[in-house]
């Protein structure tokens, strides 16, 4: 038997060459993917029958039912929400994230009750619990300030223990720049987000405390263009998000490539659907509405302080209105509140995550370059979230204004060399 002989390739060459046959596997596997047919079919359905049945594209965003949807979660959740016992504080920050961004006020006594609530998640140690009594984890940490600086009172901003809090971020620190989501646990890119998220918003962040952490998420960027968990991991929207979020937090995000990054995320966008898959040859999905379509204003920043003369002053780099177009048609219960995609179940966190990508897509930049581009009646059009922390940009103004007002919190060298 002849043995084939294979030309020696350096190892930049080697690189390309695994590029190049995960390349041809794709280009193999996309048209007999059946699953993805199958979706395809029945959002074809979906807008065929939409189509059917009105004369004219009066596109409605059924604010009054998803209100309703949302008011209800507030007191009252169902028994099928038990398995998010560990995810209550997620629970407080999708509804009213929601509902500020349907410009729902939400009435002092609620506030003041979700804010003794989160305060019994609050652990002795630092950090929020997904429950009261639950140990402390940088997910729920993420979710309850937020949630707190959503409603944004003295009352809420006392709640933040942001001594303990600091010293929580400091036990979670490794060494190469990354963070635990809890001690004793994981490590991947949504610690690192989450940390800087909750650090910049209460006035903790610290160059101390986040040494090493950008180069350490430059490393996760792959060959694909995106970020994933850990360095070496696939590309995926979520851990992309968290990645360059945390980047733009942390003024780093030059440690990315730009180009790259830009060419894997409007790849996501489906042609068909409208709407955005998290990662190479998956469905689509309405929570990455923004995941995905959250990234293109902080790609948009980033390439306009290089001075990218291709960029528009009026769009983003995907299309808002097909995106506007899937969510719309797609993933509106009839009874109130979003989904992933038709067949799927309504929940609070597709809700949230559907309604935020919806609003990246109808606003376009800020002050003078402000650009509204709204698919549909003119009472679609949904508040502003901020890209980076995915609350109202003033809610974000206001806590930082707030929390500017004291100092850094200072710490026994004990604590910080945790």
């Amino acid at each position: 038997m002849q043995v084939p002989v294979w030309p020696l390739l350096t190892p930049e060459d080697r690189v390309w060459d695994v590029q190049s046959l995960f390349l041809e596997l794709t280009i193999v596997f996309i048209p007999i993917f059946p699953v993805k047919s199958k979706v395809e079919d029945i959002v074809q359905e979906v807008y065929d029958a939409y189509k059917t049945n009105h004369h004219s594209s009066q596109y409605v965003l059924q604010r009054e039912k998803h209100f309703h949807y949302l008011k209800r979660g507030l007191r009252q959740l169902t028994e099928a929400y038990e398995c998010l016992d560990a995810s209550r504080p997620w629970l407080c920050y999708w509804i009213l994230h929601s509902l500020e961004l349907l410009d729902e006020p939400i009435p002092e006594s609620v506030a003041s009750d979700v804010c003794q609530f989160l305060r019994r998640c609050q652990s002795p140690q630092g950090g929020f619990g997904g429950g009261p009594g639950q140990h402390p984890h940088l997910a729920p940490t993420y979710a309850a300030v937020n949630a707190l600086c959503i409603i944004g009172t003295e009352e809420a901003f006392g709640v933040i223990d942001r001594k303990k809090l600091l010293e929580y971020l400091y036990s979670l620190k490794q060494p190469d720049g990354s963070f635990l989501m809890h001690v004793g646990g994981e490590v991947d890119v949504r610690s690192a987000y989450c940390a800087a998220s909750v650090a910049s918003l209460t006035n903790i962040l610290t160059p101390a405390l986040f040494a090493g952490t950008a180069e350490w998420i430059a490393r996760c960027q792959n060959w694909e263009g995106g970020i994933g968990g850990v360095p070496g991991m696939e590309a995926h929207g979520g851990y992309t998000f968290c990645g360059v979020a945390a980047l733009v937090i942390l003024k780093q995000e030059h440690l990315l490539n730009l180009r790259s990054l830009l060419h894997w995320v409007t790849g996501r966008q489906m042609r068909f659907e409208g709407g955005f898959q998290g990662r190479c040859n998956k469905l689509v999905d309405g929570c990455y509405s923004f995941w995905q379509a959250g990234l293109l204003p902080l790609l948009h920043r980033a390439l306009h302080a290089r001075g990218d003369p291709a960029l528009s002053m009026a769009h983003w780099m995907f299309d808002q209105l097909a995106l506007q177009e899937y969510i719309l048609l797609c993933c509106q219960c009839p009874a109130g509140g979003l989904l992933d995609k038709p067949g799927k179940s309504r929940d609070f966190y597709h809700t949230c995550y559907c309604l935020s990508g919806l609003a990246i897509a109808q606003h376009f930049g800020s002050g003078d370059l402000h650009n509204e581009v709204v698919l549909g009646i003119p009472e679609n059009c949904l508040q502003a979230t901020h890209p980076v922390y995915n609350i109202a940009p003033e809610k974000v103004a206001r806590a930082v204004m707030h929390f500017l007002q004291y100092p850094v919190p200072s710490l026994d060298p004990a604590s910080a060399a945790k």
